[in-house]
């Protein structure tokens, strides 16, 4: 070997020396799978990737586009009234039911002209009550429509228990003490005694408002068989029946009460005959007037009640006819 073979193994061997430092310190600095991944220090990860993506700001609607909006809602409305009024949808066919007879053809044409008027998309309740107020008989009117041309109204009437007499002329009164003035009672309601006539659409006397309370409190199998109610100043409130006994009520207190005892006597076979019957204290009913040698057992004249109804005033008071010429005898119609 030459001198030079020693030297040149040396400096070959300070070169590869060299690369090999220069190789490691360049891989320091060159960052590896995993290092690529890391945040730089001092930034935080962020949790959501598209949270780093920034969405552009909502910009404000142009006027253009509210004006055409707003255009569009203002024909929409006007279109919805024009519909609700015009004559596609107008009342052609008007059905009333709760009336009939010739005593209220005049309640019917009253409603059917008013009901022309409309739509079956804008319908005048307040018209039709309107139409109807001047008529005693109805006491308020269910409106319903079949679209496009049909408008049904029931007409619910007033009921009558009794009838008061004013200028010589019956004139029916409700359970509530309306006066059906333009409907002349049937000769069948009890006839309720007044001291003066009354002037307003009820009665406000104070007996004949107690003796209209006894009335629609009577059971239906006695209330017809009550023939007139009297205030008497020793015994109160009576009732008379037909065929049968004097009725003694008092006040008009626990009415209720009071005609479930005096249905308990009327049935009574050993009340038979009786021609009063007090039941002012209901507990401790009193029959009087038994006719001298009366049979222990017998039947009453007075019907007794359909099984299953009790002498509580459950059942509702009889309806005023529509026709009041078919119940009264005289033959007369309203005015």
């Amino acid at each position: 070997m030459s001198a030079l073979g020693p030297r040149a193994a040396s400096a070959a061997g300070r070169l590869a020396h060299a690369l090999r430092e220069r190789a490691l310190a360049a891989g320091a600095h060159r960052p590896g799978p995993r290092a690529a991944a890391r945040p730089a220090p001092g930034r935080p990860r962020p949790r959501n990737p598209l949270a780093a993506v920034a969405l552009p700001p909502l910009g404000r609607p142009r006027p253009r586009t509210l004006l055409a909006a707003g255009a569009a809602l203002v024909l929409l409305l006007a279109g919805w009234f024009w519909l609700r009024d015009s004559s596609l949808v107008a009342v052609r066919n008007v059905e009333v039911t709760g009336v009939d007879g010739r005593a209220n053809a005049r309640v019917r044409a009253a409603l059917e002209e008013a009901a022309r008027s409309m739509t079956t998309l804008h319908v005048r309740q307040g018209a039709l009550d309107t139409a109807a107020a001047p008529f005693s008989i109805v006491k308020r009117i269910e409106v319903s429509t079949d679209f496009p041309h049909t408008l049904r109204i029931h007409v619910v009437t007033n009921v009558a228990v009794g009838a008061v007499v004013v200028d010589g002329r019956r004139i029916a009164v409700t359970s509530d003490g309306t006066l059906l003035r333009d409907v002349i009672a049937p000769a069948a309601l009890p006839e309720i005694p007044v001291r003066t006539a009354p002037a307003g659409p009820r009665l406000t006397e104070r007996s004949a408002v107690e003796a209209v309370a006894a009335l629609s409190a009577a059971p239906s199998a006695l209330r017809g068989r009550v023939e007139a109610v009297q205030m008497t100043g020793d015994r109160g409130m009576t009732l008379q029946l037909a065929h049968g006994p004097l009725l003694v009520f008092g006040d008009g207190e626990r009415l209720d009460a009071k005609w479930a005892a005096a249905t308990a006597v009327l049935a009574d076979p050993k009340a038979a005959g009786a021609s009063a019957i007090d039941v002012s204290a209901p507990e401790r009913p009193a029959v009087s007037g038994l006719p001298d040698g009366a049979p222990a057992t017998g039947e009453s004249d007075i019907p007794t009640l359909p099984q299953g109804e009790s002498g509580a005033g459950t059942t509702p008071p009889t309806t005023v006819p529509s026709d009041p010429s078919a119940a009264d005898p005289t033959g007369t119609t309203s005015p």
